[in-house]
């Protein structure tokens, strides 16, 4: 087949099926952007419980609940609606490690837990002490977590993220992304597990990486645009803070922050992110609607006057220009 046999143009208000096209490249036509600047309405997963952290990676090391309580209870208090238990890929005391901090983090929140680990041993051992239905995090299209994870999902009766990623590695461009999505999504559905109990992680990569970056924070803007025509039902999260990797610390709220919006206008459902940075959180509960209705005319490509705006005002507009690739990525951006 030639090239111009698998390209197929879907319009968003067009379904689509596989058994018919089975391969396209992702060449959209939206229809008209919204330029809504209301509660954005999307789900908050916590991200503060996470081995990375020095102080979480002791605190569970040494049993010390303290430590995980008080996050969970700030993330709470923030506006979470999920608690993520990033553990990483938890090679020591797996079972006990995960039963342990599960009901550490159960005794001071009702809200529900994201069980975020590579280890399918730990998964399910968080998964069977969970009180209410929680979401098994890290699924991917890698044969070993299809085998393993998604028959988790199924047992337990619980919603599932699901990584754009394959044995291949990171799929580099839209159309395989999709390719790849949809075929550990019908693996998914074999299974038993409908769209509605999917999530779909397209997996973001520092904007700071050189070229690469900014390549992956456009592609990612398209990718989570189309996902709801090609996959009806299913959900989309992302690990929001991966984008802001590498930068100064002191710049990359701002990266997270514009970002967000700027996926979230494109369908986005969910994010992995810091409830506890407040400015974010404003942004995605609608208490700043003059910075969002910004950051979409820069996604539009609005001439905007910035000499009648203030100097936060400028910040998110010369972000956004930076995320569609508009602007070169230098951790100069903002002085440009």
């Amino acid at each position: 087949m030639d090239t111009a046999a698998k390209i197929v143009v879907i319009k968003a208000d067009k379904g689509f099926d596989k058994q018919i096209f089975p391969c396209y490249i992702a060449m959209v036509y939206p229809g008209p952007q919204t330029n809504k600047s209301e509660v954005l309405d999307m789900v908050i997963i916590g991200e503060d419980i996470h081995v990375i952290a020095k102080a979480v990676s002791t605190a569970i090391r040494e049993r010390d609940a303290k430590v995980i309580q008080d996050l969970a209870e700030a993330q709470t208090e923030a506006g979470a609606d999920y608690i993520d238990l990033n553990v990483g890929p938890m090679k020591k005391d797996t079972e006990e490690t995960m039963q342990w901090l599960v009901n550490a983090v159960q005794e001071v929140t009702d809200l529900p837990l994201s069980i975020d680990t590579l280890n399918p041993v730990a998964t399910e051992a968080g998964l069977k002490a969970c009180r209410k239905r929680p979401l098994l995090n890290s699924a991917s299209g890698k044969a070993g977590s299809k085998e393993q994870m998604l028959p988790l999902a199924k047992k337990y009766n619980c919603d599932v993220v699901i990584s754009v990623m394959t044995d291949k590695g990171m799929p580099p461009d839209v159309e395989s992304k999709v390719e790849s999505i949809m075929d550990t999504v019908a693996y998914a559905n074999e299974l038993g597990i409908p769209n509605e109990d999917i999530w779909v992680d397209p997996i973001l990569l520092p904007v700071s990486t050189a070229g690469e970056g900014q390549r992956f924070t456009v592609s990612n803007l398209e990718f989570i645009k189309i996902l709801e025509d090609v996959l009806p039902g299913v959900k989309s999260t992302v690990g929001l803070s991966n984008t802001s990797n590498g930068v100064p610390d002191q710049l990359r709220p701002l990266l997270n922050r514009t970002y967000v919006v700027m996926l979230e206008r494109n369908g986005l459902y969910s994010a992995i992110a810091d409830p506890l940075d407040k400015e974010l959180m404003s942004l995605v509960k609608g208490g700043m609607p003059k910075i969002v209705e910004l950051i979409y005319k820069a996604m539009d490509g609005e001439d905007i006057d910035l000499s009648a705006l203030s100097q936060k005002e400028v910040e998110y507009v010369k972000t956004a220009k930076v995320l569609k690739g508009e602007t070169l990525y230098s951790n100069a951006w903002l002085e440009s």
